[in-house]
This record gives C-alpha cells, structure tokens and sequence, in this order.
C-alpha cells in the first residue's frame, strides 16, 4: 500500500497528505467542488466529506482545505486512511490526458561544486546556451523549473547554463538529506515536458548580449585583453564547477579588476583564494603587469 504522510502547512485549514512517489506529472491541480474535479476521481471522492473546501493535487502530494466545522486532529487520520484505500483498490488521483507530451526520458545525477553550499545537477540533455541566474522566486518568471524549485524550503538559489543546474542552499538541511528530492524532482520535471527556461528569454539575452559585444568594441585594449583571457581560460573551470564569471570593470588608476560571480562561485569560501591566487596571477603575467587586482562582486 502506498503509504501517507500528514503533514501541516503554514495555513491551519490546510493539510498536506504526501505520497512516497509523484502523483502527478508536472501538474497543479485545484478543485473547488465536485463538478471541477471530474479529472481527479480521488477528489471528487473527498468532496463527499462535509468538511472539504478545497482540494489540490500537485507533485507528490494531495493538499486539503477544510471548512471549520472540523479540526484537522479530529478527521485527518480517517481522511489519510480514506487516500490510501482509494489508492489501493486501484482508484484514479487524476485522470491521464491523451494529449499529453509522452516522457523523454534523462538522467540527471548530481555532482560536488568547490562551494559546499552548491552542489551541481548535471542532466543528459542540453538545457539552455545563456546562463541565467536566480536569487528568489520573484525573478523566475522566464523559468518554470527554477520557480518550482523555490518551493523547496531549502533553495537558496539556482544557476542555470548549458546541461545543468546549481542549487544553492540554506543551512538547515544537508546536502545527503535533500539531494535524492531535488536530483527525483528535477529527472521528473524534465521528463514529464516541464519547461526549463522560457526561449522568448533566452532571444532576450542573446540580444543583450549582441549589445555588449557591441560595447566591447569602444572598450579601452586592455579591458578587452581581460575580457579575453577570462571568456578563454577562466570560464571553462568556473563552470566547470557550477558557477560563472563575467567582466564588470577595469579601472586604469588603481589597476583593479572587477568580475562578478554566480552560481556555485557566489559566496563560496575559496572563491577569494580563486580570483587572488588564480585568476588575479593569471592577468598579471598574461598583461605584464603586477599591479593589477582582482575584486569580486557577487552577483
């Protein structure tokens, strides 16, 4: 039998009835009342309950709001019991669209970055040529996927570029606690035709970026010197490891360098060991010049 979690949300009227595997493939589903659940026979099974005001379906789990003529201490283990026969005498949660894309599937596996808090999701497809990052779910508008995965309590942020996407997180998990959910929930995004990166976004970048190759020409030599020996040596490690680096400034006065960097490398405690014993010794023999310094600015 497919055993039920309970689990409380921020809302008090609302439980969460978890499933040990995805229920749905990439979906939300809401039903307010039994008519508009005709596409889940689970849900419309609980409108029969007198409490049930609302119903949402969506990747492992069944979320239900109820009415306060109950407490959730009174009924939620009938309800979870209620789930899991339904499930077990072979009861539909949701009702399989014909039309639907048919799974391509990948394999994703993750892999160590030089930031502890990053670990890199590499999946055996391409997904975008133009990096982008996100700091909060606000600006994942051009990303369906990086939007999802702000939902998990843990993310911190996320870098996207060519076959793989950085998680960073917040402390209060480690990584062997999360990083099967995250590494599931990605190989199920992806396999089930979710969207990664909206393309509309990614013609935007490209446009930006034909901007700055145009800004690139009025650029003083050696600004554009640096610009090189980065997008030719630096780059390719950096993202390597889950990260990226871009030029942001050269002062010609102080011969300070400014780079900004994302992804793993944002924050990350041998970043600054990085740009002055790596990157920073690099320009200064590559230019001839020892006065030259590199600073970071996280992006």
């Amino acid at each position: 039998m497919n055993k039920v979690s309970i689990k409380e949300t921020q809302n008090p009227t609302i439980l969460k009835f978890e499933f040990q595997d995805f229920i749905t493939q990439n979906e939300n589903f809401e039903f307010k009342n039994i008519d508009e659940a005709k596409s889940s026979p689970l849900a419309q099974q609980l409108f029969y309950l007198p409490f049930v005001k609302t119903v949402y379906i969506s990747g492992n789990f069944v979320a239900i709001e109820r009415f306060s003529i109950v407490e959730w201490t009174d009924v939620q283990d009938a309800v979870a019991e209620q789930i899991e026969k339904f499930v077990a005498d072979g009861g539909k949660i949701i009702i399989e669209d014909e039309n639907r894309t048919k799974k391509q599937p990948v394999n994703v596996y993750g892999e160590s970055t030089p930031n502890p808090a990053a670990l890199k999701f590499v999946v055996s497809k391409m997904l975008t040529k133009t990096a982008v990052e996100f700091k909060n779910i606000d600006q994942t508008a051009s990303s369906p996927l990086a939007k999802e995965l702000f939902k998990f309590p843990y993310v911190k942020e996320i870098f996207i570029d060519e076959n793989y996407i950085s998680v960073t997180k917040y402390e209060i998990n480690d990584w062997q606690e999360i990083t099967l959910e995250l590494r599931s929930f990605i190989k199920q995004f992806i396999e089930n035709g979710g969207q990664v990166l909206d393309e509309n976004y990614v013609a935007a970048v490209i446009a930006n970026e034909s901007i700055k190759e145009q800004e690139f020409d009025h650029l003083d030599a050696t600004s554009q010197q640096i610009i090189n020996i980065l997008e030719e040596y630096v780059k390719p490690a950096v993202q390597a490891d889950g990260g990226n680096i871009a030029f942001d400034s050269y002062n010609e006065s102080d011969k300070v360098v400014k780079v900004i960097l994302q992804g793993a490398c944002s924050g990350c405690p041998s970043s600054t060991f990085t740009l002055k014993s790596g990157i920073e010794n690099m320009l200064k023999s590559m230019l001839n010049d020892n006065a030259i310094q590199v600073e970071a600015i996280n992006a």
